[in-house]
């Protein structure tokens, strides 16, 4: 448990584990059909065991499921996107209510699990969970040859996107209706909000929550990556990717490593979808009002990453 997280709870119960890694499996197999893309059955040695995994991490709405689904169009990565038993487990780690070596059996057996599902025994284990900025360190112990690809994004343009939906909107708070990892919507403070803090969260506005949920995962990524060797780290900067897809599917490909002419078309192709459009909504959408309010959350964060004001 990290020095700065809140104590721990009750934990994630056998049963809610179960539930999870079930409606987990069957989402996943109806998410993978709608990337439509080729697997690459020749040549493979059928084993689930994980080996070199790729973790994709950002703070939500920050180009993590578009970069997710770039590294999923290669040929020879079984890509799953956020898988919800480890999303749940990842909590756990953080706050400190499992064990690290309970943690670890859950994480290596429901991937493989996945794997297995996929009929993808083999291939490179890829998934993205923006769960995983906090849990940095627990990957590289489970996964020692893992390799971590981190997009970031202008937090206010996170901030509009992200208040956009429900999932920390005051609104949804008692609705009943819960994340993919059983976290309930709302104004709730979560895992990942300061201790003392707490109180505090529940107060302020819909998108100030939202520029705080950018803020505490994109620093959480940003110091533990530092920690790793510089060659097992990509950072992307999501308008990089979004004005310059060439370049950034370039880069993907060198990073991991891709040697097939084919899996580096697959990456082109993709990445040309990208959509330029959603680079600062900020100025059109946030008010002066709204703009103190995220920039309070953001502001410190966004001079680091260099973002003009």
């Amino acid at each position: 448990m990290t020095s700065d997280s809140p104590a721990p709870h009750s934990g994630l119960s056998t049963v809610k584990a179960a539930k999870l890694a079930a409606v987990g499996l069957l989402a996943d197999r109806k998410e993978r059909r709608e990337l439509e893309r080729p697997v690459d059955g020749g040549g493979r040695r059928l084993t689930l065991k994980v080996e070199r995994p790729i973790f994709i991490l950002g703070a939500p709405r920050s180009g993590t499921t578009f970069l997710g689904s770039c590294v999923g169009a290669l040929p020879d990565v079984s890509y799953h996107f956020e898988p919800r038993l480890t999303k749940a487990v990842a909590r756990c780690v953080y706050e400190g209510s499992w064990t690290p070596q309970r943690a670890a059996r859950y994480f290596r057996g429901y991937y493989g699990a996945l794997l297995a599902a996929s009929g993808h025994g083999g291939l490179r284990f890829a998934e993205k969970d923006p769960e995983n900025c906090f849990i940095v360190p627990f990957l590289t112990e489970v996964f020692p040859d893992a390799v971590f690809l981190h997009v970031y994004r202008d937090g206010r343009d996170v901030a509009v996107s992200h208040a956009e939906q429900p999932w920390l909107n005051a609104a949804s708070t008692g609705t009943g209706r819960s994340g993919r990892g059983g976290t309930p919507w709302g104004a709730a403070p979560r895992f990942w909000v300061e201790p003392e803090r707490r109180d505090e969260f529940t107060q302020v506005s819909d998108l100030s929550r939202s520029a705080w949920m950018w803020r505490r995962f994109t620093s959480s990524a940003l110091t533990q990556l530092a920690e790793l060797p510089a060659d097992r780290v990509r950072h992307l900067r999501y308008e990089d990717v979004v004005t310059r897809p060439a370049e950034a599917a370039e880069v993907v490909a060198d990073f991991l490593e891709v040697g097939d002419p084919a899996g580096r078309e697959a990456l082109h192709a993709r990445f040309a979808k990208a959509r330029p459009g959603s680079v600062g909504r900020w100025r059109q959408r946030l008010t002066e009002k709204d703009l103190d309010d995220v920039m309070a959350q953001a502001g410190p964060l966004l001079t680091r990453l260099g973002y003009p004001a």
